[in-house]
Parts: structure tokens; sequence; C-alpha cells
């Protein structure tokens, strides 16, 4: 933990209407959205939390969310800031399958790779209202064929070497990483808790709370699979920042996000 630092991979925006992100509370209109990935630099290995989205399948799948991403934003460009190749990853976590989590997870085929147990099965055999939310499926060559969406998958995926460890309930990645099942975004939906030494820990609520609004008044955003353990989760969050002490970070917060450090300035 002494040694443990934090960077936040901005990986550009995305836009959905008010109405999506604030689920049925509004204001409607377009909001303009970060979307970032989290490295955890450690004694015991680099660890990725999400991948964010791949810019071309958004604009050919899920063009109204005006995809703005530049080569920097890309995971390769993020990690090439930081004076890192993909292959210096270790682990990558996905927090749950969401194409805005995992469009880069095909850059990592060396990876330790973790997931929610439930996740690879619902991506495989989504809710008909989640076929967009799990539309980008070259994290998991298993996940692809049992849509009848291999074509997807990038020359050298396979099912080996997009193979995931599963785990349930909270789990301790390394001393002081820890995420914490917060399942109503999505089934196998995770936040993470990360100890520091020189300053509070950071929660991040991941997709458990867009927004820091979305946390104070506990409003789910519109993707979800259950709205009640959904609510149940954000109770939950606020009970662990309480216990810790943690400082809470938000996944889609533009507003938040314009203060918080990316790039190559750390937190530790």
């Amino acid at each position: 933990m002494a040694n443990t630092k934090v960077y936040l991979l901005d990986g550009g925006t995305l836009v959905l209407d008010g109405f999506h992100i604030w689920w049925n509370k509004g204001p409607g209109g377009e909001v303009r959205f970060p979307v970032y990935s989290i490295l955890v630099e450690h004694d015991e290995g680099r660890f990725l939390f999400d991948t964010g989205y791949d810019l071309a399948h958004v604009q050919r799948v899920l063009p109204f969310e005006k995809p703005q991403q530049t080569e920097n934003q890309t995971i390769p460009g993020a990690l090439k800031l930081l004076g890192l190749e993909p292959r210096d990853i270790d682990v990558v976590f996905n927090s749950h399958f969401h194409f805005d989590h995992v469009g880069g997870n095909k850059f990592f085929p060396g990876a330790r790779k973790v997931c929610h147990k439930a996740e690879i099965e619902q991506a495989a055999d989504p809710a008909p209202f989640e076929v967009l939310g799990y539309s980008d499926l070259t994290f998991s060559a298993e996940a692809a064929a049992a849509r009848g969406m291999s074509d997807q998958l990038v020359d050298g995926q396979t099912e080996a070497n997009t193979r995931f460890e599963t785990v349930e309930g909270d789990v301790e990645l390394a001393k002081g990483v820890k995420v914490i099942f917060t399942p109503g975004h999505a089934i196998g939906n995770y936040s993470l808790l990360v100890e520091l030494a020189n300053r509070s820990p950071i929660l991040f609520t991941i997709d458990a709370a867009y927004t820091r609004r979305s946390l104070d008044e506990s409003i789910n955003a519109g993707f979800h699979i259950d709205p009640i353990a959904g609510v149940a989760s954000m109770k939950r969050l606020k009970t662990v920042a309480e216990e810790t002490g943690a400082e809470l970070m938000f996944s889609h917060d533009a507003d938040s996000f314009e203060h918080y450090r990316t790039g190559v300035n750390a937190y530790s």
C-alpha cells in the first residue's frame, strides 16, 4: 500500500439524454459525460479496472451517443502517456461488461482477467433491454460465440486468451485494493475501494452511481437490470464511505471529472 498509485485514464466522452443518466428524474436533454479507466500500480502488480469504449464500435452501433475520443484517449494511447504498453498490465478487472467498460480488453491477451461470476452469462444472453449495453463482445470469445457475433473478434483472440477468472461478493484483489459488489446497474456490477499511503482512500462508485447527484438522491441510471438492487447498492456505498473516510469518485459525472487528476497525475 505504501507504494500504491492510482491513475485515471481519460477515455473520451459520450452523450446521453438526462433522463437516461437520472432515470425518471431528468432534466432531459443531451448531457456529455466522461468515460475513464482506473490503473492501480501496486507492489503486487498493475491492475487495470475497465478499459473504456471502442470508438469504431460506438460510431457503428450507438452513434446517438456521439462519441468523442482522441488517440491519447484510447487505452493504448493513455498507457503510452505513462510510458507503458498493454503488455505491462498484469490484471484486467471488468466492473461489468457494458460496452463503455470493455472496449479495450482486446489489447490484453496476456493479462489475467477477472469479473463477477454472472457477467459472462449475462453478456451471452442479455435481457432485451440490455442488448445495446452488451453490444461490444470483443472482451470474450465465449460470449461472442453464444451471440453469433464472433465476427467482432480481432485477429488472435481465442477462448483461451479471453478467459476470465470469476469472483462473487466483495474481494480483496491485493492489499488495500478491494472490489465491492454493487449489483443493480448490471447483474455483476462492482465498485472499487483503494487505500493509499498519503491520503484518504478512494471509493470509485463506477456505474453503481453515475454522478454525485445520483448517489445523493438514490437515482439509478436508465440502463439497469434491477433498480431496487441499485438503490440498495447506493446506500451501501454511502455506508462504506462513512466507515472508511473514503473520497467518492463517480464514473460519468462531468462536473466532478473536471477536478479529478488524469493522465500522468497520480493519486498516492
